[in-house]
């Protein structure tokens, strides 16, 4: 049939474009070619802009599901010229996940690169609820001193409420599983250097490209970075004594770690979105974010409960300035906030790294101040290198001679030329 339509599924970079030039020479003007890999979206939009001049049009999908995903339907994540898409429309809405309230996870999200970049940001904070689960299965194994099994039954256990999720199952189902090899569990037995493949890099370089605050899922990659150096790690161990772990209230603390693990998945979730919507609006893709949210709540590895209550809180809302500010949400993180607190404490005062629940306790803490000490930095800024300031009493650039030695540089407005201010 015709326009004929061609899924392409192999390693991102150099093999993509070898396939697409030798498939481009056997195809006509009308036909489609979709790119289903991890690919930097920058990458697509140069084919697609290859592409064009032949007439073939071009889409570049993410993919979330793994194995199971292949097996049960992914979540599918295409951006391109939308009357290529609706074409597809019909067959990715049979291959998709299929989740009863909402329907099959796939949908248009937008123009070329659009549906990479969703990709990214999905991977990115995949990146951070893996590493948000890793810090509290740490305070349950060398605070708490839980057993594998113990630690087990609490995971399956917040699987049945609020934090019912495909990577909270899995860990539970990771954490029973004994070593066919020893007498002991396998995780146990496996060497503590996380791998990665670049995703979570391209979305901390997004997060920066887009003046994005995103510490969760930087945390998380910067863990995965320390986790690598395993030699310096044993060889600094022996340096650095472990501070003193002090008995605490087990059951309590189990609680405090419940209500951190909440909250911190909603700050990573809300850093996500937000990236994905700074990128949007930059690029003028018109990207829904409750679509987002829909496409990921069925076959991808971060589909959990909490994505219904995201996807209704940004239909409901479109303009929402950020997740944290939804009225449903903000009354679960004020509950939730004393025990994410005793939590984080608890982390620091016994020795664990907790970077990702810190780094999205901090998050919230610097979003929900109405001041900060960014005016001193600034007064820092403008003493050391005359880059001026903006006052909050009266409207305009400013400069002081903070010493005797200061001279007068003149026009203070082209003193910010090139400089990206955040203005809104």
């Amino acid at each position: 049939s015709r326009p004929r339509k061609v899924v392409i599924l192999v390693q991102a970079g150099k093999p993509v474009d070898e396939t697409i030039s030798k498939l481009s020479g056997y195809m006509e003007p009308g036909d489609i070619i979709i790119d289903g890999g991890n690919e930097w979206f920058p990458n697509s939009i140069k084919r697609a802009d290859t592409l064009t001049p032949k007439g073939i049009q071009f889409i570049g999908m993410g993919i979330s599901g793994g194995e199971e995903g292949a097996r049960n339907g992914p979540s599918l994540m295409p951006g391109g010229p939308k009357q290529a898409y609706d074409k597809l429309a019909p067959i990715f809405e049979k291959v998709a996940a299929q989740v009863p309230r909402t329907g099959p996870c796939v949908g248009y999200l937008g123009p070329i690169g659009s549906g990479n970049y969703v990709k990214t940001v999905h991977n990115g904070i995949e990146y951070g609820d893996m590493q948000l689960i890793a810090e509290v299965y740490d305070v349950m194994k060398n605070v708490l001193n839980m057993s594998n099994e113990e630690i087990a039954d609490r995971f399956a256990e917040w699987n049945k409420g609020e934090l019912e999720s495909y990577l909270i199952e899995i860990t539970e189902v990771c954490l029973r599983k004994k070593d066919d090899k020893t007498d002991g569990y396998i995780v146990d037995s496996i060497l503590d250097k996380t791998g990665m493949k670049g995703t979570g890099r391209w979305t901390i370089q997004e997060a920066a490209e887009r003046g994005v605050a995103a510490p969760t899922m930087a945390a998380a990659l910067d863990t995965r970075m320390l986790s690598a150096r395993k030699d310096e790690r044993v060889a600094a161990s022996k340096i650095f004594p472990a501070p003193a772990i002090e008995g605490a209230d087990k059951e309590q603390v189990i609680a405090d770690l419940k209500a951190a693990l909440y909250a911190s998945k909603v700050c990573s979730y809300a850093q996500g979105l937000s990236l994905i919507k700074a990128a949007s609006d930059e690029f003028k893709w018109d990207v829904d974010l409750s679509e987002c949210a829909r496409l990921w709540m069925g076959g991808c590895i971060i589909r959990a409960k909490l994505l219904d209550s995201i996807q209704m809180a940004f239909s409901k809302n479109p303009g929402l300035a950020n997740l944290l500010v939804d009225p449903g949400f903000a009354k679960q993180i004020i509950e939730r906030s004393p025990g994410w607190r005793r939590a984080v404490a608890l982390c620091t005062t016994s020795g664990i790294a907790c970077p990702s629940l810190c780094g999205s306790l901090t998050y919230f803490d610097t979003y929900r101040r109405d001041r900060l000490p960014a005016s001193l930095t600034q007064a820092q800024r403008d003493f050391f290198g005359g880059h001026t300031y903006e006052r909050i009493d009266m409207p305009g650039r400013f400069h002081t001679a903070w010493t005797d030695s200061h001279k007068d540089i003149g026009d203070v407005n082209k003193r910010t030329d090139g400089e990206n201010l955040q203005t809104n």
